[in-house]
Parts: C-alpha cells; sequence; structure tokens
C-alpha cells in the first residue's frame, strides 16, 4: 500500500509541475492577511507553543479557552490558501513549536486550484518544518465537508467529492510523510454526507459549538 501511495504521488507531483503552465490564483497577500501577519510577528516566541494554522474556520477558534493550561497559539488568517502558509512559515517556526495542527485548502478549492497543486504546496509545508523545526510534531486534518445546499455563489466550486479527493490524497502523503493525520469527516458530516447544518452558519464555516467537537476529538486521539 504505501509503494502504491508513493506512486500515486509521484504522478501527483509530476502532474503539479506540468500544471504551472496553466493560469492559477496564487495570490495570499490582502490587507488582512498582512495586518494579522504583522501582528504575529510583533509577539514573542514561547516555549512548547500548540499552533493551530489555517484560515478563517481556524481564526475563528477560541482555541485558547478550548483547551486551557496550555500553550495554545492560533495562527489563523482568514481567506488564506496553501500558498499563504508557504509564505509565513517561518514566523510560524521561529518558536520551534511543539505541535502544529494545519488545515489549509479549502480556499484552494474555491479559487479552482486542482488538487495536485494543493498536494504539492503540503509537501513544501512539510518538508520546510522537518528541515526548520525538526522537533515538532506536524498534525494534518482533513479539509472539512461542506453542505452544498448552504454555500453562496462565491463557494460554488467548492463541492465534497473535490474535498474527498484532497484529502484522500492528503492521507495518502501523511503516511508517507509519516505523519499523523486527522480525518474531521465523521463528527461533522451529516447521513446526507453534507456538512451537518447544525454546525454550520453557511455551509463552510463553523457554529462556535462545533469547535468543542473538534477539539474533544483530538483529545481522544491523545493529540492534546
Amino acid at each position: 500500500m504505501k509503494h502504491i501511495s508513493t506512486i500515486i504521488l509521484f504522478f501527483l507531483v509530476s502532474f503539479a509541475a506540468s500544471a504551472q503552465d496553466l493560469p492559477i490564483d496564487s495570490s495570499y497577500a490582502n490587507s488582512h492577511y498582512k495586518q494579522r501577519l504583522q501582528f504575529f510577528r510583533q509577539m514573542p516566541d514561547s516555549k512548547n507553543e500548540i499552533v493551530f494554522l489555517g484560515n478563517s474556520i481556524t481564526e475563528a477558534g477560541e482555541w485558547q479557552e478550548l483547551i486551557p493550561g496550555k500553550n495554545v497559539i492560533n495562527r489563523g488568517i482568514s481567506g488564506d490558501v496553501s500558498f499563504g502558509v508557504i509564505a509565513r512559515l517561518d514566523e510560524v517556526l521561529s518558536s520551534k513549536p511543539k505541535k502544529i495542527f494545519l488545515l489549509i485548502g479549502i480556499n484552494d478549492l474555491k479559487r479552482g486550484i486542482p488538487a495536485a497543486i494543493i498536494i504539492k504546496n503540503y509537501q513544501r509545508i512539510i518538508g520546510q518544518v522537518k528541515l526548520t523545526s525538526p522537533k515538532t510534531q506536524l498534525i494534518l486534518q482533513s479539509i472539512l465537508p461542506v453542505n452544498e445546499l448552504m454555500l453562496g455563489n462565491e463557494y460554488k466550486r467548492i463541492t465534497n467529492a473535490r474535498v474527498s479527493e484532497v484529502n484522500n490524497l492528503l492521507q495518502q502523503l501523511a503516511a508517507s510523510e509519516k505523519l499523523t493525520f486527522v480525518d474531521l469527516h465523521p463528527i461533522f458530516k451529516g447521513k446526507d454526507g453534507q456538512m451537518n447544518r447544525d454546525y454550520t452558519t453557511d455551509g463552510i464555516h463553523l457554529k462556535m459549538p462545533a469547535y468543542i467537537l473538534w477539539v474533544n476529538l483530538l483529545k481522544s486521539k491523545g493529540l492534546l
């Protein structure tokens, strides 16, 4: 199985290289991104940081209240994409954090970025973490399901089929890199295969009680 996963990832990387010729929106440095990053860079490094890294879904999490007694750091930036995470990873790694919980990719899908490009960017993130802070435990989390019936027009490119495509490849990548992969779908997906309406405000973003389920899942796996 590992050999098959390696072959699949090889072809993905090859496809990603050829896809670079296609028009890809890799922009990330909007005003909110710049303001958040400027704030992050002004914050002092501390020991044993547990970093939640991602986009608006991560930024909205009240992680410090949900995980009391631990040095929890929120590094979510609304609207961020995998390209943006790569560009600011040096700030995250400067403290040599104990753990990084990474969730990124839904905004890449919103832009129509191919799965192969997203996975290639994950590979770059993994490589940078291993090189710069090898003792940091990097945990990859699945992209959340969406409720397609609730999505606004700006999110119509996002489907659960595309989410599953990336997540399947992400799980294979985690296995090949010997990283922990956390599938968040069992706690958020309804019987119809869509994000449970009780947990989402708009089909993509989470209501606050949903974060309790998320943290409880991580605790049940011994990750917190």
